[in-house]
């Protein structure tokens, strides 16, 4: 069983996990962790976990002086006459320990393992967990000896420890996000993290009669950033796109990534507009973030929220009947779509959203998530991502 450390915003997070391993392998753990009852994890095709880990101990409830000492006994015997000198980090989440009683227990196991001529570097904690940051460039988890311990406690008082088996590779998703040879803030910055999140939510009620590397289809595909995560992991990819500009930016981008990863990614790209372009077959999913309207600083006037509401309800609802026809039954949708937060921090949503069954379209159900808290969004946007994912009727 593995448990991973979920991000920023849990709900999704959470729903790509049951996207990837289904809803009988995949539950809750706490308010900001899940488990995941499979053989293996990798932690590189997730958009939305932080870190993941192996569980080695299940307690089921005490004290932090009662938990400490249990991983210090454990560990003081596990590595006790260890070859080579081992790199550790212990991150605490769910408890009220501070940073100090966290280091604690490394301290300790350091003591007691230099009495056996065991090495020990101990990760410093600046708080009671290790930001993503730290533990990817440590290395945590990516080998025997680079560990890094995970104390996870449920709001019940449930206490899971996992080693690491890797964080977020933040390194390689800036890069790809800001090393690309192309990026246009006008029409947006889709962060690749989100973007794997969004392929990932459409891979639920992908055919399983698919054969290998599926074409996935992004009808508004700007600068390519869905289209690049999803080359990266074996997807053909085709994107089409409003602006000449954009295709020829995506098409750069893409030859990039094939350079500077090394990898073939079999792509086809032309102009069309979304509400009327005929796309060639096959489309085995579609992942999109469509047109999310015109961005704001503040919150606007009812009036004008109103106005750009029904423009984006147009054109999204305009893209969604013009390529019902084109799709088999069942073919699976995962669109990044504009809702509108408040000074409240209430969400306004598109009106389309109410009424998929009359566009030919059922929403997919999650087990563990509600549909309308899969919303992305950073506390000083007044316009967030909200994804939505359906399927063709």
């Amino acid at each position: 069983m593995y448990i991973s450390i979920l991000g920023r915003q849990p709900n999704l997070s959470m729903a790509e996990l049951e996207s990837c391993f289904g809803a009988a392998k995949t539950r809750w753990f706490s308010s900001t962790a899940a488990t995941i009852e499979v053989n293996d994890l990798t932690i590189s095709h997730l958009g939305g976990t932080l870190k993941a880990g192996k569980v080695v101990m299940n307690i089921s409830r005490g004290n932090w002086q009662q938990i400490s000492a249990q991983v210090i006994s454990a560990y003081s015997q596990k590595w006790n006459n260890s070859e080579g000198k081992i790199t550790l980090g212990i991150s605490a989440y769910g408890f009220d320990a501070p940073a100090r009683e966290v280091q604690r227990i490394g301290i300790v196991i350091k003591k007691n393992l230099k009495k056996s001529g065991t090495s020990l570097r101990l990760i410093p904690n600046v708080e009671s967990s290790l930001n993503t940051a730290t533990s990817h460039h440590n290395k945590l988890g990516l080998s025997p000896n680079k560990v890094e311990l995970l104390l996870v406690r449920s709001e019940s008082g449930a206490v899971i420890v996992a080693e690491s088996t890797g964080a977020q590779n933040i390194t390689a998703l800036a890069r790809r996000d800001q090393g690309r040879p192309k990026r246009d803030a006008f029409v947006g910055m889709l962060p690749p993290k989100l973007a794997l999140i969004l392929i990932n939510l459409a891979s639920k009620e992908l055919n399983k009669e698919v054969k290998e590397n599926p074409q996935l289809l992004d009808a508004f595909c700007g600068t390519g950033v869905v289209l690049q995560e999803a080359g990266l992991i074996g997807y053909r990819v085709y994107g089409t796109d409003l602006s000449e500009k954009m295709i020829d930016y995506s098409r750069e981008n893409i030859n990039w990534l094939e350079q500077s990863h090394s990898i073939k990614v079999e792509s086809y790209l032309h102009e069309g507009d979304a509400m009327t372009t005929t796309w060639r077959p096959p489309i085995d999913l579609v992942v999109s973030e469509t047109y999310l309207g015109q961005p704001f600083s503040a919150p606007p006037s009812p009036k004008k929220l109103d106005e750009v509401k029904r423009n984006v309800d147009h054109i999204t609802t305009s893209f969604l009947k013009n390529i019902h026809p084109q799709l088999a039954p069942g073919t699976p949708l995962c669109l990044a779509i504009p809702a509108w937060r408040n000074v409240d921090g209430n969400i306004s949503h598109l009106p389309f959203t109410l009424s998929l069954s009359k566009l030919g379209y059922s929403q997919v159900d999650f087990k563990h998530v509600n549909n309308r808290e899969l919303i992305y969004y950073r506390e000083d946007q007044v316009v967030a991502r909200e994804l939505i994912v359906l399927t063709r009727t």
